[in-house]
């Protein structure tokens, strides 16, 4: 017999196995989002076409305002969209509920934030480990997984220490690595090195690529042209809308 809390995870399990184009890990087709203000719709999102195969890096580039955060949302799975289709790993995400939409976006997604949202009382290891914890994790396999993966950030002299320990470089790998300890196929990142200078920044952002490079997809939100321009695929937005689309 089935148990309650296992029907989302293989409700999800078979909309994998139903997908079109497995080498195809993003798929926008006529995305729109629109906020009321004042009794107005503000068009946050305006028809937006947009795929991403596994393993690509894209930087979505603009200024303040343009739909960045809005369409990463989207693609996280923290919002939805008012009209239009969003395909993740072969899952049309639009129609799922809202314990399926958590399961996919716990299993696929990473999140990488400027902010870089570590519990200050716990070590670099403990923050690490917290999603694994949620996710009910057995103890050793925890621990297994967060050694390998400190290991491979470079961070394991850094285990036991706390975020007030660590330089900004520092912090935000542990967030890279606490982002990526669940092994989702996915990395989304907000103008990820916001917060640091730039040797940090770059420190930072090789450490994404060389996630990239193992096989993850990476997609950066930034408005640095720099930083968009190190991506193999970059997509410029205005208004809501994408204005160029390039590789």
């Amino acid at each position: 017999m089935e148990l309650p809390e296992n029907r989302g995870i293989t409700a999800l399990k078979a909309d994998r196995q139903r997908r079109v184009d497995p080498i195809q890990m993003i798929r926008l087709a006529g995305i729109t989002r629109t906020f009321p203000v004042g009794g107005q719709p503000v068009h946050a999102l305006r028809d937006i076409h947009l795929t991403f195969r596994v393993a690509d890096y894209g930087a979505i580039m603009g200024p303040s305002g343009s739909g960045k955060s809005t369409l990463l949302n989207i693609m996280g799975l923290l919002d939805r969209p008012n009209a239009g289709s969003y395909q993740l790993d072969g899952v049309e995400t639009t129609t799922l509920g809202e314990e399926r939409r958590a399961a996919l976006r716990r299993d696929q997604i990473g999140f990488v934030f400027q902010s870089f949202h570590l519990v200050p009382r716990l070590s670099a290891s403990e923050n690490v480990e917290l999603p694994l914890v949620l996710a009910g994790t057995p103890p050793r396999e925890r621990r297994e997984r967060v050694a390998g993966i400190l290991q491979v950030l470079g961070l394991s002299d850094r285990a036991h220490h706390r975020p007030d320990q660590l330089s900004g470089g520092q912090r935000q790998r542990v967030a890279i690595a606490r982002a990526t300890v669940t092994e989702p196929r996915l990395i989304l990142a907000d103008e990820p090195t916001g917060n640091l200078d730039r040797a940090s920044g770059q420190e930072v952002l090789r450490t994404l690529e060389s996630l990239n490079a193992r096989g993850l997809t990476l997609i950066v939100v930034t408005h640095d042209p720099q930083i968009g321009g190190r991506a193999r695929r970059r997509t410029r937005m205005e208004d809501g809308a994408i204005v160029e689309d390039s590789e």
